[in-house]
């Protein structure tokens, strides 16, 4: 392989297509949970939540098929420049991520502290779902990122 060493969880290698496909999973879920029955659109932090992970989805679902063709291929990516973007690209979705999941754990307290008058049982448990899918799905964004991130130096 040119003398560089494949990094597992690195753009291009089965680790790195589970990570995604485990994106895509948790922010579907995350999404679904969120906007399926319930009214999310009152809270603007649940707003961000849902738009973020809508980002997520087509990010995570791009990248995995370049993995998943990486792998059948039988060579690695090893291309610096658009490895760049995809870092870039996987730090910024992990940031929003991170910042939606962690405001909507913010609302969802408020919500709960208030004696439940503004949250419906059944409500609050799928918003709670949705952010516990939100953090996982950020969890394997930030591990993505780091992999890639590790491996941007070698190939310059």
């Amino acid at each position: 392989m040119d003398g560089i060493e494949v990094l597992p969880g690195s753009l291009g290698t089965s680790t790195s297509l589970s990570l995604r496909l485990g994106q895509i999973i948790f922010s579907s879920a995350s999404l679904l949970f969120m906007s399926l029955g319930v009214e999310f659109y009152n809270y603007t932090a649940f707003c961000f939540l849902v738009t973020t992970m809508g980002l997520v989805i087509p990010w995570s679902f791009t990248l995995a098929m370049v993995d998943g063709f990486s792998i059948f291929a039988g060579c690695p990516f090893r291309h610096s420049g658009i490895l760049l973007i995809v870092v870039i690209g996987d730090w910024v979705l992990s940031i929003l991520t991170l910042a939606a999941a962690c405001a909507s754990t913010g609302v969802i307290n408020f919500l709960l502290t208030i004696d439940g008058l503004h949250c419906v049982p059944k409500f609050c448990c799928r918003y709670e779902l949705s952010t516990a899918m939100a953090f996982m799905a950020w969890f394997l964004s930030a591990a993505s990122s780091l992999f890639n991130l590790w491996l941007l130096p070698s190939l310059s």
